[in-house]
């Protein structure tokens, strides 16, 4: 694959390692990235970071990612901050992973936006800067070309999210195979939940059926009696073992297969929106726009094989 769009990830002082390693992995393997590891020499917990390139080098960025860094609470130097704001108004896709977040706070743009960071520090977040709407307990938000992250493992999340949305759904599980991770949970996936983890999941056989079966008028009390169980109890368990409400996985999964149908066919709008269970093609198109931010006919055009 040709190399159609250079990351630039900002190494600031107090870079958390983990978080600089989980992007410079998964977006550094990806074929179509280019990535450049951009600002000065960065050390935390041992591990020395050496930058390929002085910050100046983040104006030739597609997408800027900021890791996370030690110490938010205290801003990153001006000419980190005036760099990210300079990137993001010009239009470069801007990404905060947890503590990455309180950066490009500081620096201005996340101003009447929505952001997330790990949920140790949302609330520290919100006080800071109070004009930024926080979104708690998710795993990343999306807010035009602005993208924030909570902890280490919604940052690889939220890097397939990246791959899947610059090249497609085939380039995001390959990436994910390669580091034996799933594909990217849902922005909306809670980070953590009040009940312990259920010890199996009883509701995989109730899933599996439904994604065999998308072109299907699917609803919740029929997912129920094929679980069975009572309607309420049904959606409490569904809840628990995937983290949203049984109508929303499902929409979930219908687009993700159309997103497969418009890279991999030739099929007309008409019959995606069928096989994928969207009804007519006027519905799939308001709903796909709602989900992805494109049209299928534009997302065809940008990641067809």
């Amino acid at each position: 694959m040709v190399v159609s769009r250079t990351i630039a990830i900002v190494t600031m002082p107090g870079t958390i390692a983990l978080d600089y390693s989980i992007a410079a992995n998964v977006l550094g393997d990806q074929a179509g990235y280019r990535v450049l590891v951009c600002g000065e020499p960065a050390a935390s917990a041992g591990v020395q970071i050496v930058p390929s390139h002085d910050l100046a080098a983040i104006a030739e960025a597609d997408t800027v990612v900021v890791p996370g860094f030690e110490d938010p609470h205290i801003p990153p130097p001006d000419h980190y901050l005036d760099a990210i704001a300079r990137s993001f108004d010009r239009g470069a896709t801007t990404i905060g992973i947890c503590t990455g977040t309180f950066a490009l706070a500081a620096s201005g743009i996340t101003n009447r936006r929505q952001v997330t960071a790990h949920w140790q520090y949302t609330a520290q977040l919100q006080e800071l800067y109070p004009d930024t709407k926080v979104l708690e307990n998710v795993l990343f938000v999306e807010d035009g070309h602005l993208l924030t992250s909570a902890g280490a493992g919604a940052g690889i999340d939220l890097c397939l999210h990246l791959i899947r949305s610059d090249f497609g759904v085939d380039a995001e599980l390959a990436a994910g195979k390669s580091f034996v991770a799933a594909p990217a949970r849902p922005g909306a996936h809670p980070q953590y939940v009040d009940a312990l983890t259920p010890p199996r999941s009883d509701l995989a056989e109730t899933r599996y059926w439904a994604m065999e079966n998308l072109s299907l008028p699917i609803t919740v009390d029929q997912l129920a009696r094929r679980s069975a169980m009572a309607r309420r109890t049904f959606i409490r368990r569904f809840r628990e073992e995937t983290g949203m409400a049984p109508m929303r996985w499902l929409t979930l999964q219908r687009v993700l297969l159309a997103r497969r149908l418009l890279e991999k066919s030739d099929w007309s709008i008409d019959r995606i929106a069928d096989q994928s269970g969207m009804g007519t093609g006027a519905n799939f198109r308001a709903l796909f726009r709602k989900e992805t931010g494109s049209s299928p006919s534009e997302y065809r055009r940008l990641h067809r094989s």
